[in-house]
């Protein structure tokens, strides 16, 4: 079992060492931004991902971003959006990143946007233009990557039915929430059969969407139906309980597209200038968050984690005891960390964690609630003492 898991964890790495992972940040940050209370003296210290969050929280004028992550074409991309707002227009940042394509997108990145990204951003983006082509199989940028690869396989898929297709769109266009949650339980079953059981619980297919063998591991003891029963009772939750008309997560994996009702804040055109004039307070770090805080000492407000240290407390649990030693050294009385997990509980916090901080669970059960998104089992905000 030991050589069976070495392996699962080499194809995980090698996944996500070879290739951009996420196309698009899938945590709510309309959640995240209550939580946080983010103002005009707030220092950001957070896990890159796709870039859609750090710029959400822009919003809230906060000092600075730093933005880190190990993954450097998480990154990349990242640049990719801040040089929109340097050396674009909102419509175009919208054609490129609402629609997923821009007809003439090869010249548009060589005369705007190249000279304005450090040097291991323009080498990616150098590469791989056609990501935002709108011919080819492939027409979105976001059924590219390896998560976009299983929104690609997982939308064609859906796309083939054509029956099916057609309540899962009625549902996307339902007027009320009744009538929503009607037509999912209708299509439920058809969408999470058998076949589909099998897919997700492959460890291959779970790596395309960056869940390493230690989250994989909590669905099989949990849940009946591995992975699936999982995403069942997030999709359940999601399409019974909340109104998708603003849920542009799920409407961007059903479509490829966002649209102009319904995208990230970064997208809507009433944004454009504050984020224009606020862009340069984004920075981003291709590192470890214990190495950053090693490099940049400093008194932050807050630190978003996303669900890394899952993984850490399954396979590394001194670097997990350094990196919290570390974010409460560089932290100040009040800070606030954000994390998620795939477990319902957490039982990995280190004890002089727990003396340090505070849990807050009254709002953090509410937002958990409201969250669009739905796929992580836990959230938790810890306030520095």
């Amino acid at each position: 079992m030991t050589k069976i898991n070495h392996l699962r964890d080499w194809v995980f790495h090698r996944v996500h060492k070879s290739n951009l992972v996420y196309n698009t940040c899938w945590e709510d940050p309309r959640c995240d931004r209550e939580l946080m209370g983010i103002d005009a003296d707030s220092e950001i210290v957070m896990i890159t991902s796709a870039g859609c969050n750090a710029l959400d929280y822009l919003l809230d004028a906060p000092k600075a971003v730093h933005c880190i992550d190990m993954n450097p074409r998480q990154n990349a991309l990242l640049e990719l959006k801040r040089a929109f707002f340097s050396h674009s227009s909102p419509e175009t940042l919208f054609q490129v990143f609402g629609r997923g394509s821009h007809e003439a997108f090869p010249e548009l990145y060589h005369r705007q946007l190249r000279s304005a990204l450090p040097t291991y951003a323009q080498e990616y983006w150098d590469e791989h233009l056609n990501y935002f082509s709108p011919k080819g199989l492939r027409k979105s940028f976001y059924h590219f990557g390896s998560s976009g690869t299983f929104a690609w396989l997982a939308s064609n898929y859906l796309k083939g039915r054509k029956k099916l297709f057609r309540q899962i769109d009625q549902m996307f266009h339902a007027a009320t929430l009744d009538e929503q949650k009607e037509i999912y339980l209708q299509v439920e079953e058809r969408v999470l059969n058998n076949m589909v059981e099998w897919m997700v619980n492959r460890h291959l297919t779970m790596c395309l969407v960056g869940v390493p063998r230690s989250q994989q591991e909590l669905f099989v003891k949990k849940y009946e139906r591995g992975a699936l029963g999982f995403i069942q009772e997030c999709l359940r939750k999601v399409f019974t309980e909340l109104p998708l008309q603003d849920n542009y997560f799920y409407r961007l994996y059903m479509y490829g597209t966002y649209t102009e009702t319904c995208a990230p804040n970064y997208l809507l055109p009433e944004h454009f200038e504050p984020l224009r004039d606020r862009i340069d307070r984004v920075q981003t770090n291709t590192t470890t968050i214990s190495q950053f805080l090693k490099d940049n000492p400093g008194t932050y407000s807050h630190y978003v984690l996303l669900d890394h240290q899952d993984w850490l407390a399954a396979n590394d649990r001194p670097a997990l005891e350094e990196e919290w030693r570390l974010i409460l050294e560089n932290s100040r009385p009040g800070t606030k960390i954000l994390l998620r997990s795939a477990a319902h509980e957490v039982d990995f916090f280190p004890d002089f964690v727990q003396e340090a901080v505070t849990f807050e669970q009254e709002l953090t059960a509410k937002t958990h609630q409201l969250d669009r998104v739905g796929t992580y089992a836990s959230v938790y905000l810890a306030e520095v003492h």
